[in-house]
This record gives structure tokens, C-alpha cells and sequence, in this order.
């Protein structure tokens, strides 16, 4: 395979006014900078075209269209149809609104099956459902590696198995899980999977026409956007189960039947600045006449290529610090992680490192970030969770050397 060109970053830094900043932001799992773009379009919207849709004067008009316009750069994004593309406040909501919708299909013995290091929002939602009988089992992550082995989800899967939900990346652990044959595996079962890819989504181009998988979500405030979410559901599937909209709102209107209150009209015309900076970002290394969606597998190569040397550099220096424990994968593999690096230091409360690294403008953060069952599993409670370095392609190798000064004093 042919390795991307070097990231141009002077043009990537430039989209970012926070970066102008003394600030080095390597809290990104927790939410991303925005780009100025996003922030045009969230301002355009509201200055030109504050309206409510589906009225027959021209205002109206053009705020339809623009909304129409982002919804088709969304189903692009992603590879599926605009029908398809649920927009909402937050992933955490969605899947709350899915397990609510889904759940109303299911019958008591029925069952679903959730990870131990999935983040909260897609195991929550499904443990609720035992108030009406459903039976929830938990697919274990494998202790020495902290992988999920699909022979420990064929042991827990039965004839009434209608879903299994997980997350392509962990939040904490940064392991890239493989959706495509984990779906397929459960496909032939008979059951459904929902993927939580809000932490794969900043990294890598999502594909859930490739993929198959039945649901998948993600929030855009962690892919340089507004806070604003995606739940991606087969067409199938969403005309099937019932919608939590007005009762006079057809089963057949889809997404509509799963927006109470109808969507965030600018906020969802903004995402069309992600669509815009990535497809530029491909032209300006390529320069070729690529489809919208071939621009978006360039421009996701490139920054898969240049987060993979931003792994290579922090992970190096851990791995050489012998009081470091790396939970995941302790190599930089861009077909095996991303640049979200969890560690604890023995002896250590990882609640005094960021506090240390505060005073130097680095944005760094500690805790379980809402993957507490994972937390518990490894029994890091009492130590306050594990230390997060979370990076993304506008991070440069000298914020992440600046970083490596001044968190090595603290592991002697």
C-alpha cells in the first residue's frame, strides 16, 4: 500500500482557531476544537435563515435546503441515505431514544448482550431493558489483552439473542475492534449489533454499507464539530420499530419519527463544514477529481498515516518507563489503534498527574471516562481511573515531545 503524502498541518492548524492559542489540546476523546467553518455555517444559519422548515415562502425555502444539503453530507460521510441518518443532541441520547424504540420489539427471554468496555452510553441503555424482561448478558474483555474474543460471545449467544452491542474503539483502551467480522459472526446467528464509533470516528472513515452493521452512532463535537450526534439505523430496522414522535407522526417517516421536537437546524447545517474541510483537506495533498466520498478516504488516510507517528512517539517513551502500565495495545499499528493512550504509573493516584501537567498548557485529563465497568473490571477505582492522552491529526510531534518533558520528571 502506498503511504498518503506528509499532512500538511500549517494548512490543517489554520482551520482551527483554538490552536492559535497557547493551549495543547490532548484531551480530544472528550471533545474535539472546531473548525472556523462549522462555526461560519452555525452563524449563516442563524443570521439568514432562522426559520422553521416546510413553509411555501422563500426563507423557508433555503432553510430546507440547506438542512436537506446537510443530511445528504452526513449520509455520505458514513455511506448510507439521508433516510437513514438520525440527528440528535448527543450519542448518549440517541441510543437512549434506540434501546426506548428497539426494546418495544423485543419480548421478556428475549436477550442482548453488552462489553465491559464499552462507554456507558451503549451498555446503560440496554441493561435498562431488563425491567421489562429482557435478559442482558456481558461479553467479557479477555484479561491478559483486554480484546473481545469472539469465542466468548459464541458461548454467550442463544436463539433469542436480538442484539449485541459494542464499541468499534474503546474510549480508554484505544483498541480498533473488528466490526466487520464481529457483525458478520453475529449476523449468522441471527441477531442485531448497534456500534458505539464515537471514538472511532475523528480517525478513521466510517462505512456501514461495507461494515453491514444494523445501527451505529457517533457525536460530531469529537469529529470537529458542533455538539451535535448521528444514530445510523437500516432502513429496515427504523421503519419496523415504533418512533417516539407525535402520534400523528407516520411509522413511515423516517428519521422524523425519532427527532421529538424536530433536529438542531443549525447546528445540523454546520456539520456540512466537516464534510467541506475534509474533502478540501484531500485536495490539497491529491489535487485529483475524486468523488466526495474518494475525498473522504484520502483525507482519512492522511490523518490515519499522521496519528499513527503521533502514537509511535508517546507510546515509545512509555513503553520505556518500566513504573508505566499502557492499557491496550502497546504499538502504534494504525490497523490496530488510535491515538487515544490510556496508562496508570504503580504507586501513582492518576488523579495528581494532569494537575502537573496543568501549569505547562497541556490539556490532559484522568478518570474512567464513563467506561467504569471497564474501570472496575481492572480494578483501577481506588487509583482514580488511568491518565488519557487522547490525540487527533492537528496534534504535531513537537506538542507531543513537549508533553514527554514534562510527564517524565513524574514517573521516577
Amino acid at each position: 500500500m502506498t503511504s498518503p503524502p506528509a499532512l500538511q498541518l500549517d494548512y490543517v492548524r489554520r482551520q482551527f482557531p483554538a490552536l492559535a492559542g497557547d493551549w495543547v489540546f490532548m484531551d480530544n476523546a472528550g471533545g474535539s476544537q472546531t473548525l472556523q467553518r462549522v462555526a461560519e455555517r452555525i452563524s449563516e444559519y442563524l443570521l439568514t435563515s432562522n426559520v422553521q422548515l416546510g413553509a411555501s415562502y422563500a426563507v423557508s425555502q433555503t432553510a430546507s435546503e440547506r438542512l436537506d444539503k446537510a443530511s445528504q453530507a452526513v449520509a455520505t460521510l458514513i455511506n448510507a441515505e439521508p433516510s437513514e441518518v438520525v440527528l440528535g443532541g448527543s450519542t448518549t441520547l440517541l441510543l437512549r431514544i434506540l434501546a426506548l424504540c428497539l426494546g418495544q420489539t423485543f419480548s421478556p427471554g428475549d436477550e442482548v448482550i453488552v462489553t465491559d468496555c464499552d462507554h456507558e452510553a451503549n451498555i446503560g441503555a440496554w441493561v435498562d431493558l431488563q425491567k421489562q424482561g429482557i435478559v442482558v448478558k456481558t461479553w467479557r474483555t479477555v484479561p491478559e489483552t483486554l480484546a473481545l474474543n469472539l469465542a466468548d460471545l459464541a458461548a454467550l449467544m442463544t436463539p433469542r439473542t436480538r442484539l449485541v452491542a459494542l464499541t468499534h474503539v474503546s474510549n480508554l483502551l484505544g483498541t480498533l475492534n473488528p466490526i466487520p467480522e464481529i457483525t458478520q459472526f453475529v449476523h449468522d446467528r441471527g441477531a442485531m449489533v448497534c456500534v458505539d464509533g464515537v471514538a472511532y470516528a475523528p480517525h478513521r472513515l466510517v462505512d456501514v454499507q461495507a461494515w453491514d452493521v444494523d445501527f451505529y452512532a457517533f457525536s460530531f463535537y469529537k469529529v470537529y464539530g458542533p455538539h451535535q450526534a448521528v444514530l445510523y439505523g437500516k432502513r429496515e430496522h427504523l421503519l419496523a420499530m415504533p418512533g417516539i414522535n407525535h402520534y400523528f407522526i407516520d411509522d413511515a417517516d423516517i428519521p422524523y419519527k425519532f427527532q421529538p421536537g424536530n433536529l438542531n437546524f443549525e447546528l445540523s447545517y454546520s456539520l456540512l463544514g466537516i464534510t467541506d474541510y475534509l474533502s478540501e483537506l484531500a485536495q490539497v495533498h491529491y489535487r485529483d477529481r475524486a468523488s466526495l466520498r474518494g475525498q473522504l478516504q484520502q483525507a482519512f488516510d492522511l490523518i490515519s498515516s499522521h496519528e499513527e507517528r503521533l502514537s509511535e512517539r508517546l507510546l515509545s517513551f512509555l513503553n520505556s518507563q518500566p513504573r508505566v502500565r499502557i492499557l491496550g495495545r502497546r504499538e502504534c499499528d494504525r490497523a490496530q489503534r488510535v491515538p487515544t493512550i490510556s496508562f496508570v504509573i504503580d504507586g501513582q493516584d492518576s488523579a495528581t498527574i494532569p494537575e502537573k501537567i496543568d501549569p505547562h498548557h497541556i490539556g490532559i485529563r484522568y478518570g474512567d471516562f464513563y467506561a467504569r465497568r471497564l474501570i472496575e473490571t481492572l480494578g483501577l477505582q481506588e487509583q482514580n481511573g488511568v491518565v488519557r492522552v487522547s490525540m487527533v491529526h492537528y496534534n504535531t510531534l513537537a506538542e507531543v515531545d513537549r508533553l514527554i518533558a514534562h510527564l517524565e520528571p513524574l514517573m521516577g
